[in-house]
């Protein structure tokens, strides 16, 4: 019997749907099979299309059809899944729902057709009623279940412990560095926003800056900056290198000065600034010379020797890097340029670099500033061909702005300026974050980058191989190499250090001990001795996968400190995600495709799947510690990258991409590039959720102690749906005092603030574009007040909505009395 006009459009609609996703489902079913994968989307969408067949026949047997898919299908979820929600959701949602269509009235007791033509509607309908509740039982269990989060603790007495630990030399009120200090720890010490009120939090002030991404500006532009409070005023730049002072009580413009960048950004990769650098020489005037004093330049008959002079007319001063490759130093008073340091106050970093094209040298993070030497470097227009600027580093004297020193990871052994003529090697490693310093030990940490390309490293220099992706310690005074920690071995993943190395004096059993906590890409966190380099907590090296592409090779190990929030296994087909069954299948084949042998498979010409990605467990954002309480907090992030090598004659791919995203040329290399995120067609990422986290580490003990899924897919998803999955964030964390820690990194617009002792999100406020930063906190020196400040600017990459505003907030002020 076939559908007659008795039966209605219903059925008929209801059929020819079934046999449409059932052929979906077993086409893709067959491609994953070839592929080597499950059988399961094959025999479910034959299922499925036998019940459509049918239910076109008007067959009470597409009901226990059916029944028998949908219980199947449930199986197969638990099995692969166990009663995870949000891997459940994809799995099973579409096919109860279709289910639950079936068993509607005006649909099954349409399907009049049976082998016991005595059976009734329900007996016919029981089977699939049971698949039903079926799929509802698991899901109600999924839905309470969770797998994600560690619910710890912190204990009562750390918690309670007080004491003066923390960076050197920075008055309480303020934050003087891009980590707040030399240290890097993005700790607040104030303790008036508690737990308790930080509810109460609102928006103190608002104040635009009204430097937007313009015609013409690459795709990579970002407000990143982290404010610094000093001198009684609130320091920012902005994309593009406008430096501007704040009132830190109203937020009110005070100066403003413009390098008037050249903004033809065709050759930039980025348009980012981090943040400036806060120098006062008075600050200083009583501490004891440099660990090791650097020689003078002879001075010229009749000269006064630069040395000697003291510059009153700038003695408080902001750093500032500029996309134009220059450092510039700004009166920190009145936002004059300081003339009598540099070139009229401007060092060019392009002095001594055989390559000197316009965009390729950036430093995208402020320099340095110690007691006598601006420590300065930059970052390079990475995957774009082996002919780079160098990545060295140099060390000028703070005052006049004379070149004292040079380490140049290619020739490392020479740290003495370069003569007339001469010029550092060519695309030599980098370093392209933010430095620290620990001045007593006289010594510098620099988180290194690669020589570039990233994905391809068959020619690198054997002398800078050992700086790739590595910590290195060097004399303040004289740039030399006193330590190196190298955490990958021949970096082919872009795995380098892109967060500020923290340093910290740990509790140890054998009492305190002066440590540097390096946070990575790649998700381990290594725990060192910064005194020597040795490591606290160990890192054995242990086989990697081998088979890297022509021309190239594999280190045969890598490190892998025990410290460590690297995925817990490696991915596998039952981990790719989507919103329903096609999206998911599809990622599937897009998974069964690529070379995966686990972290640290080559990239291939077949495509390698990075996990984790090139964004990183940890990226830039780095970690806070509370050193008072030894609590380290960061926010680990898991999406899965593409990296494919296409030879060079298959392609034609050209520079100046303006992001790190898509085809990049590496020119000079046998392969171009394409690096992107793994997602599924609807631009979802194809790993399963969470891709998030806010999480907690006791340095005491080196475990986790805390970790929380953080953020919701309200600003990303096709449909504005608040939804807790946990999302990727970019940018940090910073912890106060009064155990509240915040964060604002994530991909929804969002400050958060979050209990250290517990992890427990306290208060959220919405952010009018995405913070894709990291805050500070200070404390107004004029009130006493205490305020947390935010850039919601967005981020061109990421997607998140750009934005210009500085967002300061604070606890309600007490009404005065009257």
């Amino acid at each position: 019997m076939t559908l007659t006009s008795r039966s209605g459009p219903l059925l008929w609609i209801t059929a020819v749907l079934f046999i449409l996703l059932g052929l979906v489902l077993a086409v893709g079913g067959v491609w994953l099979l070839a592929l080597g994968g499950s059988f399961y989307y094959l025999v479910a969408g034959l299922g499925v299309i036998a019940t459509g067949w049918l239910v076109l026949r008007q067959r009470r047997a597409a009901l226990g059809l059916y029944a028998l898919v949908l219980i199947g299908t449930v199986l197969w979820s638990v099995a692969e899944v166990r009663f995870d929600w949000w891997q459940l959701v994809p799995r099973i949602a579409v096919w109860l729902a279709l289910g639950v269509w079936l068993l509607l009235p005006w649909i099954h007791r349409r399907l009049v057709v049976g082998s016991d033509r005595t059976a009734s509607y329900r007996q016919a309908s029981l089977p699939l009623w049971v698949a039903v509740a079926l799929a509802v039982l698991v899901g109600g269990l999924g839905y309470f279940k969770d797998y994600h989060t560690i619910a710890g603790v912190v204990p009562d007495a750390s918690m309670a412990a007080s004491s003066t630990a923390g960076a050197p030399d920075v008055a309480a009120n303020d934050w003087v560095a891009y980590g707040r200090s030399a240290y890097g720890d993005r700790y607040a010490p104030a303790k008036q926003i508690t737990p308790e009120n930080v509810a109460q939090l609102q928006v103190a002030w608002t104040f635009h800056t009204g430097d937007l991404k313009g015609e013409g500006d690459p795709t990579e532009i970002a407000n990143e900056v982290t404010p610094l409070k000093a001198n009684g005023k609130l320091y920012i730049c902005t994309p593009h290198n406008i430096v501007i002072a704040l009132d830190p009580d109203s937020g009110k413009e005070l100066w403003r000065y413009d390098p008037k960048i050249n903004r033809d950004a065709k050759t930039y990769q980025h348009m980012i600034c981090r943040g400036v650098a806060y120098y006062d020489s008075s600050a200083y005037a009583a501490q004891s010379a440099p660990v090791a004093p650097v020689a003078p330049k002879p001075t010229p008959k009749g000269a006064v020797a630069m040395e000697s002079i003291h510059f009153d007319s700038c003695p408080r001063r902001i750093f500032a890097p500029t996309a134009d490759a220059t450092i510039v130093a700004i009166n920190a008073d009145n936002g004059q340029p300081c003339t009598d340091f540099g070139d009229h106050g401007v060092i060019g970093l392009y002095q001594g670099m055989s390559m000197t094209e316009r965009g390729f040298l950036n430093p995208t993070s402020p320099p340095l500033v110690t007691q006598h030497v601006l420590i300065v470097s930059a970052s390079v227009t990475d995957n774009d061909s082996t002919n780079e600027p160098s990545g060295v580093i140099r060390g000028y004297d703070i005052d006049t702005g004379r070149l004292l020193w040079n380490w140049d990871a290619a020739n490392p052994d020479e740290t003495a300026p370069l003569q007339a003529g001469q010029t550092y090697k060519r695309n030599s490693p980098n370093s392209w974050s933010v430095s620290s310093a620990d001045e007593k030990l006289g010594l510098v940490y620099i988180p290194m980058g690669n020589q570039t390309p990233d994905m391809w490293g068959g020619d690198r220099y054997p002398e800078g191989e050992r700086f790739n992706s590595a910590i290195v310690a060097l004399d303040i005074a004289t740039g030399k190499l006193r330590w190196v920690y190298q955490t990958v071995h021949h970096d082919l993943w872009d795995m380098d250090i892109g967060g500020q190395p923290s340093l910290v004096d740990l509790d140890r059993p054998e009492g305190k001990v002066p440590a540097l906590i390096a946070s990575t890409k790649r998700g381990d966190l290594y725990v060192i001795d910064r005194r020597d380099g040795k490591l606290i907590v160990p890192a054995p090296e242990q086989p990697v996968p081998q088979g890297a592409a022509e021309g190239d090779h594999s280190a045969a190990t890598q490190p892998f400190s025990e410290l460590t929030f690297k995925p817990e296994r490696t991915v596998r087909e039952s981990d790719m995600w989507g919103t329903n069954p096609f999206d998911q299948l599809v990622c599937r084949i897009k998974f069964k495709q690529l070379r995966y042998d686990g972290i640290f498979t080559p990239p291939s010409e077949q495509g390698s799947l990075v996990y984790p990605g090139n964004y990183g467990v940890f990226d830039w954002g780095g970690i806070a510690i509370d050193p008072v309480r030894q609590i380290m907090i960061g926010n680990p992030n898991y999406m899965a990258f593409v990296s494919k090598l296409y030879r060079r004659d298959k392609v034609d791919a050209k520079g100046g991409t303006g992001t790190e995203h898509g085809l990049q040329p590496m020119t000079g290399t046998p392969f171009a590039v394409d690096l992107h995120p793994l997602l599924s067609p609807l631009g979802i990422p194809c790993q399963a959720p969470p891709w998030g986290y806010i999480a907690a580490v006791d340095l005491k003990t080196m475990q986790k102690v805390w970790m929380h899924k953080n953020g919701t897919v309200v600003d990303n998803a096709p449909l504005p749906i608040p939804l807790p999955l946990g999302v990727p964030s970019l940018g940090g964390a910073m912890t106060t005092g009064g155990g509240v820690a915040f964060m604002s990194a994530s991909l929804d617009y969002y400050l958060r603030a979050y209990d250290v002792r517990t992890g427990k999100t306290l208060w959220q406020s919405r952010l009018p574009a995405g913070g894709q930063a990291t805050p500070m906190s200070y404390v107004s020196d004029q009130t006493g007040r205490q305020y947390v400040v935010i850039m919601a600017g967005g981020h061109g990459s990421l997607g998140t909505k750009m934005g210009d505003a500085v967002i300061a907030y604070a606890l309600p002020q007490p009404t005065p009395a009257k």
